[in-house]
């Protein structure tokens, strides 16, 4: 293999030291899931659901509205700034969360938590120091995390609950990302070369909202990110029913999220050119939507239900991958941080609305309901996406403000 052929000990150094931060991040919303909701019943005012959701969900608000502005100040002032300020919002936000008395302080908590809305501008720096033949690979390391971080919550969250409490997640995951700003101050590397001068202006943030291939691809995320959510508000209930106990779920969880890596790596692999990457991706598209169809049609018996947990997420793990990778080599080199920022904030958007909508679904329709609701939004999704135009790796970036929907 040519030395072309494999990235850099520093691509790769970068690559997993940031992916490492972004799953960390993600780790430390997902673990309180499975066991906060019982942990509020001793809050003041924990008895009140609503505000027990909100507690939950407060971080993808303030996620969704800040992954904008972070992106874009890290065009203006440099990515490790932007981040540093990031993970030290997000650690004192789990500090008041730990130390909270009430179900509001952790509302508190939870969205300062949110407030470190740093993904869009991790992601940029991946895509700034890693060349465009090896980014593909090293955004597969920043969309499995989300994968490995949600399987990995569910397995061990009940355990530390046991050893060190709700308030003890909350101030460990409040160390680890302390711990992460050394990471990114020694680990990282800075980005070399000239570059192209970052401006942020917001002419190039209009042009940016503007375009309708970052268009579908913003959609994309949005919708990839409502499934999830909808989707576990339904298939806990019903692996439950089929005869599995709540503690064994990640039995089922687990196998299933590491075959889908494997599986997922030969499409990762080989996506240099346009055309090839945009038929993985239509591809996998069309496999989250038979997903759905299996979903629906299937009995609700375990090994069903795995199968169809086996295909989502192989083809949500492709997904994740491609997706930052595609935003990546569509945006113009100085508004990165920007279309990043955007990307990301309609991800925390679907987080939020899928989560909801889910639930509005499963109350009145049941889990068909909320299959239907999934369904819709994935065949949406491959229509959007069979008319995406993917440039060739090294075709000049470009933004395109009149551009439409054909």
């Amino acid at each position: 293999m040519t030395e072309s052929g494999r990235m850099s000990p520093m691509e790769l150094r970068a690559s997993m030291s940031l992916a490492a931060i972004f799953g960390l991040r993600l780790f430390g919303m997902f673990i309180i899931l499975p066991v906060f909701v019982i942990y509020a019943e001793h809050l003041e005012g924990g008895r009140d659901m609503a505000l027990v959701g909100i507690a939950m969900g407060a971080y993808g608000l303030t996620q969704a509205i800040l992954q904008i502005p972070f992106g874009w100040w890290s065009d203006r002032y440099g990515r490790k700034p932007v981040i540093y300020a990031g993970l030290a919002m997000f650690a004192l936000g789990s500090f008041v969360a730990a130390w909270a008395s009430s179900v509001h302080m952790v509302i508190v908590g939870r969205i300062l938590q949110g407030a470190g809305a740093i993904s869009g501008a991790v992601i940029a720096m991946v895509a700034d120091l890693t060349r465009e033949q090896h980014r593909t690979k090293a955004m597969a390391l920043i969309g499995s995390t989300i994968g490995v971080a949600f399987a990995l919550s569910l397995v061990v969250s009940p355990v530390l609950n046991r050893l060190i409490g709700v308030p003890g997640i909350f101030a460990l995951t409040g160390l680890l990302a302390l711990g992460a700003v050394l990471v990114v101050w020694r680990v990282v590397p800075d980005p070399t070369g000239p570059g192209t001068p970052a401006r942020g202006t917001v002419a190039e943030f209009k042009s940016l909202l503007a375009d309708g291939q970052l268009l579908r691809l913003n959609y994309g995320i949005f919708a990839l990110h409502a499934l999830l959510m909808a989707m576990f508000i339904a298939l806990p209930l019903s692996l439950r029913d089929a005869g599995l106990p709540v503690a064994q779920h990640w039995h089922v969880y687990l196998p299933v999220m590491l075959l889908s890596f494997v599986l997922m790596m030969p499409a990762v692999m080989r996506t240099g050119k346009g055309a090839q990457l945009k038929r993985y991706f239509v591809f996998a598209v069309a496999l989250v939507l038979l997903a759905q169809v299996l979903l629906y049609v299937l009995p609700a018996h375990l090994w069903p239900l795995a199968l169809v947990l086996l295909v989502f997420f192989t083809a949500f793990n492709v997904l994740e991958a491609m997706l930052p990778s595609l935003i990546s080599r569509m945006a113009p080199p100085q508004s990165k941080g920007a279309a990043l920022g955007i990307y990301s904030s309609v991800q925390f958007l679907g987080t939020f609305v899928g989560s909801a909508a889910g639930g509005y679904a499963y109350g009145h329709w049941g889990a068909h309901g909320v299959t239907l609701l999934c369904g819709a939004l994935a065949a949406v999704w491959l229509v959007v996406a069979s008319g995406m135009k993917v440039p060739d790796r090294g075709a000049p970036a470009r933004v395109q403000a009149a551009a439409t929907w054909r």
